[in-house]
């Protein structure tokens, strides 16, 4: 019964979205370490997200105070399509003692906006992971898994000029709400600093030529290690298997170029982004003849990963991007065998919905999923393929932008080697 839909998540079906919880494209199927052999797989996914957002009477207002002239209150599509490949081999050492090397593009974003107000504001994310993990089964039906991952990153993002100015705008006037407030409490020294500040960055707005604040800036690539730890439990007469899987955080420290003309920023500087660490709980069991019942649950600490260059913070007082929550996402699904060479599954997934301000660059809070597919199996060749519709969630960022009714198509298929 285990050879039904071998582990309880395919990595090319259950990958995260880019515009839900974070930026997550690939995940290690760690479950194949329990599989018997040695195993070589590839798979191929291909992702079609379909995000776009109707300018709100707040948002359109900021635009033209900006002197944009907005023809249009809608974003387009803001998300551009991807697709993103997996290998792996495993292999057993000894009866208990089994490994496995994983690789993939663990995370990813790709938006660029090209209609509207944000108009030429892009980002791009680009990783590549390896994984190498032992499983030593300790006991009978209880095991350990252990080793090291190393995630390669590099990132570019553009915030077009209409936006820096925009920002400005409401950093100035912070910064002259503060001067006030400090003046009204008798410190007259703060109060002429604050109203300095306030004053040359509304000079530097009024006076810049169009396109002059163009903000970019780049990491380059940079490659750190972090850990995984997890144990399991298992009966395989019943197809049982409940694992529990940490991730470590991983911290990249990007060598960064930040340029912005308006201000006479062109700088090298050190950007600190955390890859957040994850706890995944893996389940699978026999609930009547040929057929099993699988899920994850998986929480992931998106609330430290943000963007925070020096140079864009001490101009306007924020990060570039981030995320404010932790996510915590689920998926439950039932694999059945039609015959000795084929077998078919369906699963469900969710991702809960948390409300406040959401990124322009992930503009969605949430999600449902689902997806169907099948295996054919004849000898030592596998093959899985399926097909997954993803219903994003509505969010709103900070301007009042509204992104509703988005949604996205995922396709993927799988070839498996046993020798």
């Amino acid at each position: 019964m285990r050879n039904i839909i071998a582990g309880t998540c395919t990595a090319w079906l259950c990958a995260s979205l880019a515009q839900a919880g974070g930026i997550e494209r690939n995940t290690n199927d760690y479950g194949k370490l329990f599989d018997d052999g040695n195993q070589i797989s590839f798979a191929l996914s291909y992702v079609n997200p379909d995000v776009s957002g109707t300018y709100s009477p707040v948002a359109l207002g900021a635009a033209l105070l900006t002197g944009v002239g907005v023809g249009v209150a809608e974003t387009g599509n803001m998300s551009r399509s991807y697709n993103t490949l997996s290998t792996s081999y495993t292999g057993q050492f000894s009866e208990k003692l089994s490994f496995g090397l994983f690789q993939n593009d663990a995370y990813g974003a790709d938006s660029f906006y090209t209609q509207g107000f944000y108009t030429g504001l892009r980002a791009e994310w680009n990783s590549d992971q390896l994984a190498a993990v032992l499983r030593y089964e300790i006991a009978d039906n209880v095991s350990v898994i252990g080793g090291l991952r190393y995630v390669q990153s590099e990132a570019d993002i553009t915030i077009p000029d209409q936006m820096i100015r925009a920002s400005t705008g409401a950093r100035a006037l912070e910064l002259a709400d503060a001067a006030t407030a400090a003046a009204l409490g008798g410190d007259l020294a703060l109060a002429a600093t604050l109203g300095a500040q306030a004053a040359a960055l509304n000079t530097i707005v009024t006076t810049t030529p169009p396109g002059g604040l163009t903000y970019n800036a780049q990491g380059d690539k940079r490659g750190d290690l972090g850990y995984v730890l997890g144990f399991a439990y298992e009966i395989p007469d019943i197809a049982l298997r409940i694992g529990l899987t940490w991730e470590s955080e991983i911290q990249h420290d990007f060598d960064s170029a930040e340029q912005l003309v308006g201000f006479g920023v062109d700088a090298m500087n050190t950007t600190s982004v955390i890859m957040p660490q994850s706890i995944a709980l893996d389940f699978q069991t026999g609930i009547a003849k040929d057929t099993l019942l699988f899920g994850q649950v998986k929480w992931t600490e998106w609330s430290k990963w943000e963007v925070r260059t020096p140079e864009y913070e001490a101009i306007t007082g924020g990060e570039v991007t981030g995320f404010d929550n932790d996510t915590v996402s689920w998926q439950l699904g039932v694999g059945r065998r039609f015959s000795e060479y084929t077998s078919g599954f369906a699963q469900l997934g969710y991702e809960k919905a948390h409300g406040g301000v959401a990124s322009r660059l992930s503009p969605t809070d949430g999600r449902i999923s689902f997806g169907v597919g099948g295996q054919y199996t004849k000898a030592n060749v596998k093959i899985r393929g399926g097909i997954q519709y993803i219903k994003l969630g509505d969010a709103v960022v900070a301007d009042g932008t509204e992104f509703n009714g988005n949604s996205a198509i995922a396709a993927g298929g799988s070839i498996t080697l046993t020798f």
